[in-house]
């Protein structure tokens, strides 16, 4: 086989997520503040003629998976001629808030650019992610963010790197039904990106953040409700409340160690008989796809100088 360039695809959490309201184009206005997790899916993308696609759960391969929509998209807005196989390790959940198809794509959109020697600037590559999702310039641009708009306007923020513990509840937010729903919050007041930033530390230790799918979404999904009760009720340890991330089901709390979150998570699974999909992850603000990438073009450089 073909050498195989492989690359993680990283989780998000929304440390926060504010919509503000609705714009004339019938998008949502928003505020949140994005933090990569070092946990999340894995491509895998070699040369060939034609496009393909593999993944451990046969059922995402068609036609509206967001890693083949990538593709087709970097193929038609470059004139290339080059196909791939790809190769999708899923872990991360459907539906769950934790950007996992946005994620996919962003890398697929990185790894195809670099497999194809495409040259597209980081700009660029954003600028085509937008098309397939409002999430997916973030995982392409890669750094921990402030973002407003749909999504799309960053800007660099340093939130406290901790451990966090993820539960995953047994249900599938539909997210174009949350943004529909009559009862969605959309009148929250706009925040400057200053005052997010400089006061997000002091908000979380007083539990002043929120998440304004999370009333509607505990109402309508129970078990999204009792996965933040869990939380709650094993998080003695926890530096923040537990919050959904996203428009749901995924909720998380944070934690100063791994320890304390594996404790907590221990805890949890003793109290539920291990029903409750759970994951620790430490929060990154600069992403994983981002360093395996310069340390692969760190590798080329010192080969180059060496030959």
């Amino acid at each position: 086989m073909k050498s195989e360039l492989v690359l993680p695809a990283p989780a998000k959490l929304n440390l926060f997520l504010h919509i503000t309201g609705r714009r004339p184009d019938g998008y949502h206005a928003l505020q949140t503040l994005f933090q990569f997790l070092d946990y999340g899916d894995e491509l895998g993308f070699s040369l060939q003629d034609s496009l393909a696609l593999e993944c451990n759960l046969p059922e995402l391969v068609n036609d509206d998976n967001l890693v083949l929509k990538a593709a087709r998209l970097l193929q038609k807005e470059t004139g290339t001629k080059q196909g791939a196989r790809i190769r999708l390790n899923k872990r991360l959940p459907m539906g769950g808030g934790v950007g996992g198809g946005s994620s996919d794509a962003a890398t697929t959109l990185l790894g195809l650019n670099e497999l194809w020697n495409l040259q597209l600037s980081e700009m660029q590559l954003a600028e085509l992610g937008l098309k397939l999702g409002a999430d997916v310039p973030v995982f392409v641009r890669g750094f921990a963010a402030f973002a407003e708009g749909v999504g799309e306007v960053l800007t660099p923020a340093c939130p406290p790197e901790c451990w966090y513990l993820v539960l995953v509840p047994d249900c599938h937010v539909n997210t174009v039904k949350m943004y529909a729903h009559r009862e969605l919050t959309r009148d929250t007041p706009a925040i400057k990106v200053c005052a997010a930033l400089e006061t997000y530390e002091e908000q979380r230790r007083h539990n002043l953040l929120h998440n304004d799918f999370e009333p509607l979404v505990r109402r309508l999904y129970p078990e999204v409700e009792t996965c933040i009760q869990l939380l709650d009720n094993a998080g003695n340890s926890s530096i923040g409340q537990a919050m959904m991330s996203g428009s749901g089901a995924c909720v998380f709390a944070p934690f100063a160690s791994r320890e304390q979150a594996e404790a907590a998570q221990a805890t949890i699974s003793s109290d539920t008989g291990s029903e409750v999909v759970s994951f620790v992850a430490r929060g990154v603000n600069t992403s994983p796809l981002h360093r395996t990438l310069q340390n692969l073009q760190a590798v080329h450089q010192l080969e180059a100088c060496t030959t």
